[in-house]
């Protein structure tokens, strides 16, 4: 049996199961290791990622200054760490219900609160409420930087319709004839680098492809914004996939970083990432109903986009378990095939990864916090505290 999975053991044992667990010591080495990859540039932490106040502020207190603030998911959520302190905040999605602009409008007396918006439609809803509460709203213009080779081809995620410099340009404009809103920066997400794993000839040279077009393009973006005498405090872009090349780019004052730091299992396919699994949940074995196979207690917790094997949990402790591919990870119960080998009894833990970070917290109302062998502490997540921000 592995050290790994006997450390584990250790120290939740006495705990009650299901349980989700943050591996505090491999949190720390990826930390260290994305804040190096990012070669000076300012952090923004995204929330979506860990979903958990205390391990957010783990994180930005262990970076001190290189962390600039958080890139929220969600109107309600970003309210609600407004109203936990958190000074410089960015709404990545927009929004124009009604709700949403009234908590953004509440965000912004706190401190910081800006959002990404892409059409007028956006801007002038948010304009409207921002202008009735008399208060002044940052607004960061989220554009497309999906690899486009002809104009049918598209690749990467559909999100802003903004494309053109041009376009940007005059939606930027339209900002500014707003009193109650005021341009605070760009957002440009390469989600077909960033985002996708690496493991094959074809994902990789897409990748390959597509950084030139990115590079070029955010930089049209920034020459074409300096060019309306338009010099912005923000140009977001990056992630946990992308770190170490974007942060090369001179356009980019920020690169958001969010799943590396707990390493969700799609992260083992990334050949430049060099990440540990730092977030795990733990089933008990209940069952051994033929030699070889055991039974645990739920485990169904499968992941959002393209449906497929990766989005299962992957069991990583004991190593060499297997899902059954008749049975997968089931809603109540999980059987897995042991290596020969291993023994697992009835009531012992199984520790699984979720195939994205941010996910496993909406399954749990706690983190257990291990250091080395030891349950260091217990804190809530958003699940725990109540809030179930999107759903």
């Amino acid at each position: 049996m592995s050290g790994a999975y006997q450390r584990l053991k250790q120290a939740i044992a006495g705990e009650p199961l299901p349980l989700a667990l943050v591996d505090l010591d491999a949190l720390d080495r990826n930390f260290d290791r994305l804040l190096a990859s990012a070669r000076g540039k300012k952090l923004r932490i995204a929330s979506k990622s860990v979903r958990c106040p205390a391990l957010l502020r783990y994180l930005a207190d262990r970076a001190g200054p290189a962390v600039i603030g958080l890139m929220t998911y969600t109107a309600a959520e970003t309210e609600f760490l407004a109203s936990e302190g958190w000074k410089d905040l960015l709404l990545a999605y927009p929004t124009v219900q009604p709700s949403d602009l009234q908590a953004l409008v509440r965000a912004n007396q706190h401190g910081t609160a800006a959002v990404a918006v892409d059409s007028a439609e956006q801007t002038d809803a948010l304009s409207v409420a921002a202008a009735a509460a008399g208060v002044s709203v940052p607004v960061v213009i989220d554009v497309d930087m999906s690899y486009r080779p002809i104009e049918a081809l598209h690749l990467g995620v559909r999100r802003s319709p903004l494309r053109s410099a041009a376009a940007v340009v005059a939606l930027a404009r339209r900002i500014l004839t707003s009193p109650s809103l005021r341009l605070h920066g760009l957002q440009a997400y390469e989600a077909q680098i960033a985002g996708m794993t690496d493991d094959n000839p074809f994902k990789r040279l897409l990748k390959l492809l597509s950084r030139p077009q990115v590079e070029r393009r955010r930089s049209a973006l920034a020459r074409a914004l300096a060019a309306e005498g338009l010099a912005l405090p923000l140009f977001n872009g990056g992630g946990s996939g992308s770190v170490s090349w974007a942060a090369g780019e001179a356009a980019l004052t920020e690169l958001t970083v969010g799943s590396g730091f707990l390493a969700s299992h799609l992260f083992d396919h990334y050949r430049d990432l060099q990440l540990e699994p730092a977030a795990y949940f733990a089933l008990q074995v209940t069952r051994a109903p033929t030699a070889g196979i055991v039974t645990c207690l739920g485990g169904g917790l499968v992941a959002s986009g393209e449906a497929g094997p990766d989005r299962l949990p992957l069991p990583a402790l004991p190593p060499g378990l297997k899902l059954l591919p008749l049975e997968g990870a089931g809603e109540v119960q999980t059987p897995l095939r042991v290596p020969a080998g291993t023994r697992l009894g009835l009531g012992d833990p199984v520790f699984f990864r979720h195939a994205k970070a941010g996910e496993l917290a909406e399954h749990f109302n706690e983190y257990l916090l291990i250091r080395g062998d030891r349950l260091e502490s217990r804190v809530p997540t958003y699940r725990g505290l109540g809030r179930c921000f999107l759903g």
